[in-house]
């Protein structure tokens, strides 16, 4: 039987459970791993297509829960989704993907605008965070949960990680493997991460009183054509100055992939001339020639962290603010090793939770 009408009850009867066992094990709810296996079994078998607007209807529930970043095309953002999505669909949640542009404005009139009952709750990576997201956040209809600051003290679940941490383990490595004319590649100032891995940047590099003055340039925004018109000015103003670098230090993997290009059209060679550290630990950097150094700052676990709180709240298990920090940590790679090693952790950066005062970021 392939009937597409095949009932609840049709499954239950086939996979030989109760009605009750059957509705939990095909929401992921309450059931065993074995008869969730039995259920679904049954349920492919009959053609049973679970009726998701009557079960909302009854519920008084969307079983949506919407993910709201900057740039969806950013692989941060998208490694992120895929770890939500593993901990929300089994229990019957879809991830509506959104974007907020950037702008502290169009991401406070989508917070606004979730009260018309399209979404259970929200998980937001807000870029920048000013008052009036703030007052938003707080006023808000439906659970949310920011991944980036520190929103605990406003009431509001957060997940955040430590990237100005983050970049010193960056220069520290660096400087361990003989590299003293360091360049800092950074996205906008005006936004969470880069004013974080900026700070960063200016204390581990503050106490070198031998090294050359360091080189910064600010990018237009993260990506990676921003990135090499910003490393261009980088690369070629050292060179003009007469003390040319013998390293950069990129705010993502994105500005990395940037630095690396610049540099090939300068006819330097990576890591031999010029070594080259992100941040992120994204695919693209994994698979990347050469394969970047970067700084993990876990975005799976961020995105695990921050579904598992947006599921207790959607499911009505509130237990206080909450507020997740996840550390950084460095995993050297061809871009800084003239010996093409493989992945390798730093030493000293596992479990890093970092030491500067910082509010979090993402």
């Amino acid at each position: 039987m392939t009937s597409s009408r095949a009932t609840l009850i049709q499954v239950a009867e086939r996979a030989g459970v109760s009605l009750a066992s059957t509705s939990r094990a095909l929401h992921g709810s309450g059931a065993s791993a074995a008869m969730v296996e039995r259920v679904r079994a049954a349920a492919e078998e009959l053609g049973y297509s679970p009726d998701a607007i009557g079960r909302s209807l009854r519920m008084k529930k969307t079983f949506q829960i919407a993910f709201a970043v900057a740039d969806i095309g950013n692989p941060v953002y998208v490694e992120m989704m895929t770890a939500i999505h593993e901990v929300l669909a089994p229990h019957g949640y879809r991830v509506v993907v959104m974007s907020t542009g950037g702008t502290t404005e169009s991401t406070t009139e989508l917070v606004r605008s979730l009260s018309g009952g399209f979404v259970d709750g929200m998980i937001l990576v807000p870029l920048r965070t000013d008052d009036r997201l703030i007052d938003a956040l707080q006023q808000r209809d439906v659970p949310v949960v920011v991944v980036g600051r520190q929103l605990d003290a406003h009431g509001i679940d957060s997940v955040s990680t430590d990237s100005a941490a983050g970049i010193g383990q960056a220069v520290l490595h660096l400087r361990r493997i003989g590299r003293r004319r360091i360049g800092f590649l950074n996205g906008p100032l005006d936004t969470t991460p880069g004013e974080a891995r900026q700070r960063g940047f200016d204390m581990a590099t503050a106490d070198d009183e031998d090294a050359p003055r360091p080189a910064v340039e600010v990018a237009g925004d993260f990506t990676v054509a921003a990135g090499v018109v910003a490393a261009r000015r980088l690369l070629d103003g050292a060179a003009e100055a007469g003390d040319p670098l013998d390293a950069v230090v990129a705010a993502n993997d994105l500005l990395a992939i940037a630095a690396i290009r610049a540099a090939r059209e300068r006819g330097l060679s990576v890591p031999e001339d010029l070594a080259v550290t992100g941040m992120d630990d994204t695919e693209f950097g994994r698979v990347f020639q050469p394969t970047l150094t970067s700084v993990s700052l876990g975005s799976a676990e961020r995105g695990r962290s921050a579904a598992r709180i947006m599921l207790d709240l959607a499911e009505g298990r509130e237990e206080g603010t909450r507020q997740i920090r996840v550390g950084p940590r460095l995993i050297v790679r061809e871009s800084t090793s003239v010996t093409g090693a493989g992945d390798a952790e730093a030493p000293g950066t596992a479990g890093n939770r970092g030491t500067a005062d910082t509010e979090g970021d993402s």
